[in-house]
């Protein structure tokens, strides 16, 4: 046995009985890991005495708030302000955008790059994922992440030419896509099973409250002198409180674990998690045993492959990345990028522009919020199908508002296209592809996977925010939203109501039973959960369609 294993290893003593259900006696043992709770118990009061011997390892920031049933949520909310930060810098260049170009002395031809080259900057950050999760952990990428942040926003804010200005925007696009694949997996290794669609959600909120900040920032500083550096450099205030949350913050438990620091794991677990409840208890030694078993399997071998080879993986990529495609080409990437820019096409003045892109900042915050609530209600699944017609009646408005002739009518139209977008958009393909993306992972291949669903999400946001104008000038507006966006939200629908399991209320190592099933059992499952929908719809009997089952 390696010495990393038998820093992780536990009670090994073969069980004689395995109950499947949990009684109410401590001498019963249990499916998930084989042992009684009174040797569960045993056991965390060893790891307790060896804490207490080593001079009692705390996480600072967790004795500011002792019940661990609100420092997840305080845990949650901090590291989520990476989504303020990805939000605002998208929203902000939406303004800037529009004086920068005279500033600069650059054509609408360099207008695009400098948009474009953020998520650009983001493909190089996914590559920098899996190599600084797996060698600093969760909570050292993340505060790597806002040092790119700084360096980024204070190149952007001093630009001289053009060429600094592109240089800033693409270390800026490093630093987010590092947070943004880093943050929610950080979060969901943190999380209990009851909460962690929800908490992971609070990713999405934050973004979508960046866009709106990004949008009032630019409202503020339009009239200023020099409007475009000041709402390019106000991002440094938040990446600045980001930071200084991140180093109060402790590193995830499973990471801890994985790395063989098994005391440090049992530490963090007790702060963030608490083992007040069996299920606690057990699902940090289930976790524990996922772990050595992964390590083991691990050996002498490519892991990499395993995405290919192991149907488990093979099945738990497909959904992530394919739902995160649906994401990035559902046309959000153009109306965040490219919101002042629309809006002073349908007939508005550059200050109008400004002022009205808040309506869709103030909506798509909004629209988010119920999904902290609903995701591990109502379950991924169920949301996410329940709400995408809305996306694609919003793509379809907006994209025939530009057929108008009218101004005004144009103006109007397009408007009430984004607020129905956004109201859709928000708690469905905004939060869902991150909570997928952040929990389908088994542990040995989570960086990977983040890595995987991270360069997806950047590929695609290069892709429709650099071609955009190229697009619209092939396609125009109308062709564009309707046509192309429209279409994919249509088969990505598809693609879901097929295949697509329900992930709420498992542990992340109960996962392996979900993905680890046959596509054509999936089908099969999902075309009879369709049936009896359709049933109930044809019945009225909605509660049952929508149950908010915990």
């Amino acid at each position: 046995m390696s010495k990393k294993e038998e820093e992780l290893s536990v009670i090994r003593e073969p069980s004689t009985e395995v109950n499947e259900e949990r009684g109410d006696e401590k001498g019963m043992r249990y499916a998930v890991t084989g042992h009684t709770e009174q040797e569960i118990d045993a056991e965390l009061e060893k790891l307790e005495e060896a804490s207490v011997q080593k001079g009692g390892r705390r996480v600072f920031s967790s004795t500011l708030f002792g019940n661990p049933k609100y420092f997840i949520w305080v845990l949650a909310s901090f590291a989520s302000m990476g989504g303020i930060l990805y939000g605002i810098d998208q929203s902000l260049i939406s303004g800037a955008g529009l004086y920068v170009p005279h500033d600069l002395n650059y054509g609408s031809n360099k207008e695009s790059m400098i948009s474009g080259f953020m998520p650009l900057g983001g493909i190089f950050g996914a590559i920098m994922v899996y190599p600084t999760n797996e060698l600093i952990g969760r909570k050292w990428s993340i505060i790597g992440a806002c040092l790119l942040y700084t360096v980024g926003g204070i190149l952007e804010a001093d630009a001289q030419s053009w060429g600094m200005l592109l240089a800033g925007r693409m270390i800026l696009g490093a630093g987010v896509a590092l947070e943004a694949a880093t943050v929610p997996g950080y979060i969901a290794e943190c999380s209990t099973k009851r909460w962690r669609g929800g908490l992971v959600s609070l990713y999405q909120v934050m973004i979508m409250l960046g866009l709106l900040f990004g949008y009032i920032d630019a409202a503020i500083f339009v009239d200023v002198s020099g409007n475009w550096r000041w709402m390019l450099g106000s991002s440094l205030l938040f990446s600045t409180i980001f930071l200084i949350a991140m180093l109060f913050l402790p590193e995830s438990p499973r990471y801890l674990m994985k790395m063989g620091k098994k005391l440090d794991s049992y530490v963090i677990w007790k702060r963030v998690r608490g083992f007040s409840t069996f299920e606690e208890k057990e699902e940090f030694f289930q976790m524990e045993q996922h772990v050595l078993e992964e390590i083991e399997s691990a050996k002498g071998r490519f892991i990499w492959l395993d995405f290919i080879n192991k149907p488990r993986c093979r099945h738990a990529a497909q959904y992530a990345i394919i739902l995160m495609i649906v994401q990035q080409f559902s046309g959000i990437n153009s109306v965040n990028y490219y919101m002042g820019t629309l809006m002073h096409e349908t007939g508005l003045t550059k200050q109008q522009a400004v002022y009205t892109s808040m309506i869709g900042g103030g909506t798509g915050f909004l629209s988010t919020i119920p999904a902290i609530y609903l995701m591990d209600r109502l379950g991924r699944r169920t949301l996410l199908l329940t709400l995408i017609s809305g996306v694609f009646i919003g793509l379809l408005i907006i994209g025939f508002s530009f057929l108008s002739s009218a101004t005004h009518t144009k103006e109007g139209i397009y408007i009430w296209g984004v607020v129905i977008y956004y109201l859709f958009w928000g708690s469905c393909l905004g939060p869902t592809p991150w909570v997928v993306g952040s929990e389908v992972w088994p542990t040995y291949l989570r960086s990977q996977g983040l890595f995987l669903t991270d360069i997806t999400n950047w590929t695609g946001d290069f892709i429709t925010t650099y071609a955009f104008p190229h697009m619209v000038d092939g396609m125009t507006n109308t062709g564009t939203f309707c046509g192309f966006y429209a279409g994919i939200v249509l088969v990505g629908t598809i693609y879901m109501m097929f295949f697509m399991p329900e992930t709420k209320d498992k542990t992340l190592e109960e996962l392996d039973e979900v993905f680890e099933q046959p596509l054509s059992d999936l089908m099969a499952e999902n075309i009879q959960k369709m049936k009896e929908t359709w049933d109930d719809l044809k019945s009225f009997r909605f509660s049952r369609v929508w149950s908010l089952s915990k």
